[in-house]
């Protein structure tokens, strides 16, 4: 019999009355009633380019071929345009961020190396670098003094000489913080000094108002994880790259898996979506950013309830509801059981579940709404007497 490998584990818990979180997930997705603000998906699309050539490609039967392996030069050319990186750099269209972060976490850790993360995070990247190393780092950072993020400071405190991979989410998930342009500095002074990698995920990028990319300060010491998922509406599309010098790139090559290419289809939908990007960016953004200020204004009518982080640069945020006496379990049932899917803290923390949820806020203003009511409903059925 083969015993299940033991990795640090997502918090992928079935909610109460599924079997498997794989039915939790079905039933989500099934429904359409459901007001989807539980995976930091982007919803506020409507029928664009990026629809069309998806049909345009499926009938022309185009998905019957194998793509480039490392994906349309096209498609290549235009992540970088977008970013603002120039030919130097090399680029590999993956299945989703997830893939990238994958490959590149198996590629840089060797088994005496430990990666520093931070909790809050995406506890995937915990459960990666603990596979491929020593030990995880996982850094608390849920704390008013260091912004609610992992900080030089922090990194400084609790890297050794084992350290070789510091996981930048960058504006985090699930707290919505982002790195300054001098946090950024002191980050690759940290990795070139050190011979450390910055692992640069930028899934949330375009969300914030203000991003600078360790590629430019650090780029010899730098992987970024790009991905369609969120601010292109192209979650179950699942299509990412990775980003590097060529020497760096190379070596994730090695590793490859998935040879014959990344979804046709996806990657139609991708080059469509980065030639039509200043169609909508500002449209989306501006919803986004409007819809977070409804949501702040509910929390601050309930006592003992605060949003950690507001302005997020992301297009989700945390509440806090500690001092409400609420479980975030309890309170992330009563609102999927009226139409309303949102996530538990545990979901992205092993140390402060207990203390907040996570609302993602890239749906139409319409769905906000209908989160606030149901909040407020939430707050007077489960706070103690």
């Amino acid at each position: 019999m083969i015993s299940p490998k033991t990795y640090a584990k997502a918090a992928r818990v079935a909610p109460k009355g599924f079997k498997t979180a794989n039915d939790f997930f079905d039933h989500v997705f099934k429904d359409k009633e459901m007001i989807w603000m539980g995976q930091n998906t982007n919803h506020l699309h409507e029928d664009t380019e990026i629809m069309d050539a998806m049909i345009s490609c499926v009938n022309s039967r185009e998905y019957c071929k194998y793509p480039p392996p490392e994906g349309f030069p096209e498609l290549k050319k235009l992540v970088l345009e977008d970013l603002g990186l120039g030919e130097k750099f090399e680029i590999l269209i993956t299945a989703g961020g997830t893939e990238s972060l994958h490959l590149c976490i198996n590629d840089v850790l060797e088994p005496q190396n430990n990666a520093i993360t931070c909790d809050p995070g995406y506890l995937i990247i915990d459960n990666f670098a603990s596979r491929f190393s020593h030990s995880v780092i996982s850094v608390p950072i849920y704390n008013e003094e260091c912004g609610y993020k992992l900080t030089p400071k922090l990194v400084r405190e609790y890297m050794d000489e084992n350290t070789k991979l510091i996981s930048l989410i960058d504006p985090l998930n699930p707290l919505g913080s982002c790195y300054t342009k001098e946090e950024m500095e002191e980050f690759a002074k940290i990795a070139t000094e050190n011979d450390i990698y910055l692992l640069h995920d930028i899934t949330y990028r375009d969300f914030a108002r203000d991003h600078h990319l360790a590629a430019n300060y650090a780029p010899e010491h730098t992987i970024t994880i790009y991905s369609f998922s969120k601010i292109f509406g192209m979650a179950g599309l699942r299509i990412g790259a990775t980003i590097g010098l060529p020497e760096i790139m190379k070596s994730v090559r090695s590793i490859v898996i998935n040879d014959l290419g990344t979804n046709v289809l996806s990657q139609t939908g991708a080059i469509a979506a980065l030639k039509s990007k200043d169609q909508w960016i500002d449209h989306i953004c501006d919803t986004t950013r409007n819809n977070q200020k409804i949501i702040k204004d509910v929390v601050d009518k309930v006592e003992g309830a605060f949003i950690p982080v507001y302005p997020s640069d992301g297009n989700m945020l945390a509440i806090d509801l500690k001092d409400t006496g609420i479980d975030p379990q309890a309170m992330t049932d009563y609102l999927l059981e009226n139409k309303v899917f949102i996530r538990q803290g545990s979901y992205t923390s092993k140390l402060f579940g207990d203390r907040y949820i996570r609302v993602s806020f890239s749906v139409p203003e319409e769905h906000v709404k209908i989160f606030a009511e149901k909040f407020l409903e939430a707050v007077d059925v489960l706070r103690p007497i």
